[in-house]
């Protein structure tokens, strides 16, 4: 009997600006033994930052970190044109969507250096079909761009168009998996894509491999969504941001300094295996997947994606050799009709500023100070007859101030006192940093520096979500160049007609009989669990991950909506939902308006919610004091 086929995946790119070692450590390390390396440079961020330089002109005259047009030319200057002939020699393919907003550029640029290192043969794809930047106001004008929920019921919370009196930037819909596939059907070896779901670059590859049925085989296509969410952000499922750092930094073969880029390994029913390769630093373990699989997450049982509904409740994940584990139990089903869009609009112009103050009291040394600099500015305002600021934010740094009433560091002697600023024109803001300088010297003692000097405004850019229909967003694969080019129409499957109904809740697991009385402990959530936490929007979701099972209904009894909530209030300001994922004895928190606006526009100094896990881990919960000895 043949072997059961093993499709090997390897991730190289969490995001734009990840290690630029990545990519040689899978070619190198790996070889031939990848049948694909994937590469994830898109956020909601980078898109904001992509849109800006395609407004700007940027990259049009000349070589750029953005490329010419819009693309991800990272890609190509330490990866293409480094490795090329050592990634065609392998047979690894590429998948990635560093195409941004120019991906037929980018395939150009792949194209011309191939030919230049005496490449023949190769064939590039290009996905696009995503941008909708063009058409935003004919689809609004259809009624067609509809709200978007982070939180299924929650009316009162939801994004909307932003309609053309603001000045958008980008509207790009998140794509699927298939036309990634019909481009590898169709002979390509490199598949370059704009904004497409981060598992899609996984799903595809999987898709064409296993000849699964796209609108029956969910469950396959569920598994296979889940192995790419859990390596989309590369080190952060090989001990990336885990709650037990030391574990990592102190990790054979380098640690930090060398960590080590995911690989899954994929089985026709959508079951799979987490690695890395050896002799990198980090650790691939229970923990560091599962905090991996909660990240950035909505509601668990209905994860919903272009081209199946993942459900993540009973995914059991499972220790099977060093640095190595399981993950199975991914169950899917039909998609909705509808894509989530990601768009980018300017609202006026931001700024921040910082001042170092040092020295007893800083901290209110630090809130004085700015708050003199901000009535000043005001002034400077109301004197040259021009409108307040729209929004101002000052905080002391070094002081906790993201903890709130949290904080345990109100007598710290160095901290940075950090003023952000939005207002609808430059001046304004420029008004307000002529007045950072005279501090030094008319206000509190201990001012050792203005940080990087006197800030300049930029764009203030603001992520919105929304809906678009389906049926109004095929996508276009071009694959190959010259002569031999085609271009192929790709829709999207599945139901076009009505939303899919959500699964019903999970009920709160109840404590063990006998355990729920005798001696108790109040001790840090952290003594018991993991947690990691990720932004979507304006919302940020925290996942709690119970470090065994035998703490979870306590974990479970003592988190709910209203603890947190209460915990979490100073940062979240709208609902919080929890959610429960029994298979691996975990919770999820929706956290909704917790971000100050989001990642581009937020005046926080955690505008992504990446430190709310390790922030909720303060949690006191009580439990009994015999359940302790094992840790």
């Amino acid at each position: 009997m043949a072997p059961e086929k093993t499709v090997r995946i390897g991730c190289a790119s969490a995001f734009w600006g990840d290690s630029v070692s990545a990519f040689e450590q899978l070619v190198t390390l790996e070889g031939k033994k990848l049948d694909y390396i994937v590469a994830d440079y898109l956020a909601e961020v980078t898109m904001g930052l992509l849109a800006r330089h395609r407004t700007s002109g940027g990259g049009a005259k000349k070589e750029s970190r953005a490329g010419q047009g819009g693309y991800v030319a990272d890609f190509i200057t330490f990866v293409w044109k480094r490795l090329c002939e050592d990634i065609v020699a392998n047979g690894t393919k590429i998948v990635t969507n560093a195409g941004g907003l120019s991906p037929l550029a980018l395939k150009e640029a792949i194209e011309t250096i191939a030919k230049e290192n005496g490449i023949e043969g190769l064939v590039v794809a290009a996905v696009t079909g995503d941008d909708l930047h063009e058409r935003a106001e004919e689809l609004n004008a259809k009624g067609e761009l509809l709200p978007f929920n982070y939180i299924t019921g929650n009316k009162d919370e939801v994004d909307r168009y932003p309609g053309k009196e603001r000045k958008n930037l980008s509207l790009n819909a998140y794509l699927g998996a298939l036309p990634i596939k019909e481009a590898l059907d169709a002979g390509a070896s490199i598949v370059v894509t704009g904004r497409v779901v981060d598992s899609a670059l996984v799903l595809g590859p999987l898709l064409h491999e296993f000849k699964w049925n796209p609108l029956t085989d969910w469950d396959q296509m569920a598994g296979a969504s889940l192995a790419g969410h859990i390596i989309e952000c590369g080190c952060q499922t090989t001990g990336g941001n885990f709650t037990d750092w030391e574990l990592i930094a102190n990790s054979p073969h380098g640690g930090y300094a060398n960590m080590g880029f995911p690989i899954v390994e994929c089985h026709a029913n959508g079951d799979f295996v987490v690695t890395k390769p050896a002799e990198t630093g980090g650790l691939v373990t229970v923990g560091t997947v599962t905090e991996q699989l909660v990240y950035e997450i909505l509601d668990p049982g209905s994860y919903i994606l272009p081209d199946v509904i993942l459900d993540l409740r009973n995914v059991k994940v499972t220790q099977v050799g060093k640095d190595r584990v399981a993950v199975t139990g991914a169950k899917g089903r039909a998609p909705t009709p509808y894509v989530k869009c990601s768009g980018i609009f300017v609202d006026g112009f931001k700024f921040t500023a910082d001042l170092w103050i040092g020295g007893v009291d800083a901290r209110r040394k630090a809130l004085a100070v700015g708050e003199a600099v901000v009535k000043r500015g005001r002034a400077n305002l109301e004197r040259y007859g021009i409108e307040d600021f729209t929004d101002v934010r000052i905080e002391a740094l070094g002081s906790e101030s993201t903890y709130g009433p949290h904080s345990t560091a109100l007598d710290a002697r160095e901290v940075c006192c950090r003023i952000t600023a939005v207002h609808p024109n430059k001046q304004g803001l420029l008004l307000l940093g002529v007045e950072l300088a005279p501090s030094a010297t008319g206000n509190a003692p201990g001012i050792t520096g203005g940080g990087a000097g006197r800030p300049h405004p930029s764009p203030n850019l603001t992520h919105y979500s929304i809906l678009a229909p389906k049926a109004a967003l095929p996508a276009t694969v071009t694959i190959g160049s010259g002569d031999k080019m085609t271009i192929k129409t790709v829709p999207f499957l599945g139901p076009t007609d009505a939303k899919n109904e959500f699964p019903p809740a999970i009920a709160a697991a109840p404590l063990p009989a006998g355990n729920a009385s005798g001696e108790t402990v109040t001790i840090p959530l952290i003594r018991i669990a993991y947690a990691r936490s990720g932004d979507k929007g304006d919302t940020s979701n925290i996942g709690v991950i119970a470090r065994d099972p035998k703490f979870y209904p306590y974990i479970n009894q003592q988190l709910t909506e209203t603890s947190v909530k209460q915990y979490m209030g100073h940062l979240a300001k709208g609902a919080v939902a929890r959610y429960e994922l029994p298979g691996i004895q975990a919770l999820n928190f929706v956290l909704t308006r917790s971000l100050g606006g989001g990642g581009l526009s937020s005046l926080n100094l955690d505008r992504q919610g990446k430190s709310y896990g390790q922030m909720l881990l303060s949690f006191k919960v009580k439990v009994p004091k015999g359940l302790l000895a094992s840790l």
